[in-house]
């Protein structure tokens, strides 16, 4: 987020779905992916629907996904298509919510325009422009639909990202469920909030565009931002006690855990090693030595 137009390493995270038939290839993304889409065969939305439930996401519950459509194509419909399987299974009395923030931190945010990062996938930049989906007013933006929607977008812009006050904070007060659909923990932005709750000491500088009295406005803040690849421990955390579940979603691996439950073990964990999810510095990873660098 230090370059014009960089990505913070949450959205790098995320794997782009949007690829190999994404802009490069000729192919729009985002909303004109429906029509891209038209007469491909694929896995319907309703058996998308019935495998997403055996994983074991509730209905009436808060689901925060983080998908990837390149591992779960095809599905009838594209993307959309995976959304209507995703808001089936959680049913009309859930909410479900996607990451939606911009991947250009030197321009104003539009939550009626500005495009999701690209590295978050044609589903998550798919979802926000659906009728009835809130989208949060600032630049670190998720959005989400259903009842719990307007709960979940409405905080001011969060700084650092993953503060409780934040989409991802509202999730886990809410008892929510974190699904990871074709990506690892590498992308869960769940443990982000827990590194904040166990007070980690590394934050490396970052900054954002708001527009304030019709102006736009830089801020600048510390963010616990790393390579995030040492969250992938986390699965076995997990497993081990039996709190995450796993399953074959369309042509995808689908991990599927409460939001509570990721924080309780990172935390376990943190509170042992504070630095538990940075590279040691023999790995040489940049990403990881800029924020052992920054411990305060």
């Amino acid at each position: 987020m230090g370059v014009p137009g960089a990505t913070t390493q949450r959205q790098r995270r995320q794997r782009n779905d949007t690829r190999p038939w994404g802009p490069r290839h000729g192919v729009p993304s985002g909303a004109r992916w429906a029509s891209a889409y038209a007469g491909r065969v694929g896995a319907e939305p309703r058996e998308i629907e019935v495998q997403l439930r055996a994983l074991g996401i509730r209905q009436g519950g808060v689901l925060v996904a983080h998908t990837s459509f390149r591992a779960v194509r095809p599905v009838e419909g594209g993307p959309t298509g995976l959304i209507e399987a995703l808001r089936a299974a959680i049913g009309p009395a859930g909410t479900l919510v996607m990451m939606s923030s911009t991947g250009n931190d030197d321009e104003p945010f539009d939550p009626k325009r500005t495009p999701a990062s690209a590295d978050l996938g044609v589903t998550a930049d798919t979802f926000w422009r659906l009728p009835g989906v809130l989208r949060s007013n600032h630049p670190q933006a998720f959005a989400a639909a259903g009842p719990q929607a307007e709960r979940i977008t409405q905080d001011p812009v969060p700084l650092p990202p993953h503060i409780a006050e934040s989409p991802i904070g509202r999730v886990h007060e809410l008892d929510g469920q974190v699904l990871l659909l074709g990506v690892g923990h590498d992308a869960n932005t769940t443990i982000h909030l827990a590194e904040l709750f166990a007070g980690v000491a590394y934050g490396v500088p970052r900054h954002c565009t708001v527009v304030q009295d019709g102006r736009p406005v830089r801020l600048d803040y510390l963010e616990n931002d790393h390579c995030c690849e040492r969250f992938a421990q986390v699965d076995d955390w997990l497993r081990e006690r039996g709190l995450q579940s796993e399953e074959r979603v369309g042509n995808a691996h689908a991990r599927l855990a409460r939001a509570r439950d990721v924080v309780s073990v990172a935390l376990e964990h943190l509170a042992d090693d504070p630095l538990v999810f940075l590279h040691p510095p023999s790995a040489r990873c940049t990403e990881c030595d800029e924020a052992r660098r920054s411990v305060r």
